[in-house]
C-alpha cells in the first residue's frame, strides 16, 4: 500500500505526460473510493497536459438495461459497453486524427450516458481514465489493462466508502432507505469483484487524510 497525497500522485502522473508520446493512466477502484474525485484533481494538477476520460460515460442507456432486464443490477460488468470502452482505449493510444477524438460522459443526474462529451485533442499527451473495472479480467474486460500505461488501484475504509455511496444516492434523488438497500446489494458486490482486481495495479493507494 502506497499512503500518498494528491501533490505526489499527480507529480508520477506527469512524468507519464510527455508531449508527443501519448499515454493512459487508469485509476481503478470499488464504487464511492473517490476515483472521480482523484482523476479530476489529478488532470486539474496538469494543467493541461492531461484530459479525463470516465469509463462511466459506456453505461448502457436505461432503456436498454430494461430491455436486458438488468436494470435492478446497474453497475455490474455486463450493464456497460466494454467492448466499446475498449475500442476507444485502442483509438486513443495512437492519436492520428487531425481533431479531437470525442468520448462519452455520464450525467448522474439524468443517470444516464452522454455520447461525444468529452474532446480529447490529439496533442495532450495524458489521458486519465477512471472506473471500477479497469483490471476485470473477464470477458470483453479482459483487454482493458494492457491498453493503459499505468494503473492506480484507490483503496478506502469500508465503512467511510459506503457511507459516501448511501450519501450520494441521496444527493441525486433517491431516498435515503432505498439508497442503503442498494449500496448494501448492487455496490457491495460490484466492490467485491472489483477487489479481486487490486493485484493487477502497479500502486495501491490510500490518500493521507488532509491536515
Amino acid at each position: 500500500m502506497h499512503t500518498s497525497d494528491v501533490g505526489e500522485l499527480s507529480a508520477r502522473a506527469r512524468r507519464l505526460a510527455r508531449p508527443g508520446h501519448r499515454r493512459i493512466l487508469g485509476i481503478a477502484g470499488p464504487p464511492g473510493a473517490g476515483k472521480s474525485t482523484l482523476a479530476a484533481q489529478v488532470v486539474d494538477a496538469l494543467a493541461g497536459l492531461a484530459v479525463l476520460v470516465p469509463m462511466d460515460g459506456f453505461h448502457l442507456a436505461q432503456a436498454e438495461l430494461d430491455r436486458l432486464g438488468r436494470a435492478g443490477r446497474k453497475g455490474a460488468p455486463d450493464t456497460f459497453d466494454a467492448a466499446g470502452y475498449a475500442a476507444l482505449l485502442r483509438r486513443l493510444r495512437a492519436p492520428g486524427e487531425p481533431g479531437p477524438v470525442y468520448a462519452p460522459a455520464f450525467d448522474r443526474a439524468l443517470e444516464e450516458p452522454i455520447a461525444g462529451a468529452v474532446p480529447v485533442p490529439a496533442h495532450v499527451p495524458l489521458v486519465v481514465t477512471e472506473g471500477n473495472y479497469l483490471l476485470h479480467d473477464d470477458g470483453p474486460w479482459a483487454p482493458v489493462r494492457g491498453l493503459l500505461d499505468e494503473v492506480w488501484f484507490l483503496d478506502l475504509d469500508p465503512a467511510v466508502r459506503v457511507r459516501r455511496l448511501v450519501d450520494r444516492h441521496v444527493r441525486f434523488g433517491k431516498p435515503r432507505p432505498y439508497a442503503e438497500r442498494w449500496v448494501a446489494g448492487s455496490d457491495e458486490a460490484n466492490a467485491r469483484l472489483v477487489d479481486r482486481g487490486r493485484d493487477r495495479a502497479d500502486l495501491l493507494v490510500r490518500l493521507r487524510p488532509a491536515p
